[in-house]
């Protein structure tokens, strides 16, 4: 078995489709009526078309009351992995995205930095 498909909440779906595709470089896998008010909406990585893909699911109830605990908490809702921390922070930096963790390496190994992905989230970028 592996992983196919994740999810985070997100209070916008059009919001985040254009960060996640225009300030991170994702790229739309499937935007597709879901019902009335939704779409089945997921991103991959660009530099990996085949790989697991991240549905940004519009909130419910219960959805925005977790997703507002986990970002009072100053949790991430979520880690992408990346291979230079650093390069990825000034890159998002400079493309205008807010973060409330700089690169900084972790007691449990690795580097993280934190930003906020304007749709409800913190996301963890993550290099071992």
């Amino acid at each position: 078995m592996r992983v196919k498909l994740a999810g985070i909440f997100v209070d916008d779906q059009e919001r985040a489709r254009a960060f996640y595709t225009e300030k991170l470089g994702f790229q739309v896998k499937t935007d597709a009526p879901y019902s009335e008010t939704a779409r089945w909406l997921t991103v991959v990585s660009a530099d990996d078309p085949d790989g697991t893909e991240l549905q940004l699911a519009p909130l419910n109830d219960a959805a925005r009351t977790f997703q507002q605990a986990l970002y009072s908490a100053g949790q991430p809702a979520t880690a992408l992995a990346s291979e230079d921390c650093k390069a990825d922070y000034d890159r998002l930096l400079a493309a205008g995205v807010t973060f409330t963790l700089e690169p900084t390496t972790m007691p449990y190994g690795g580097t993280d930095a934190v930003f906020d992905d304007t749709c409800g989230n913190l996301i963890c970028i993550h290099q071992e």
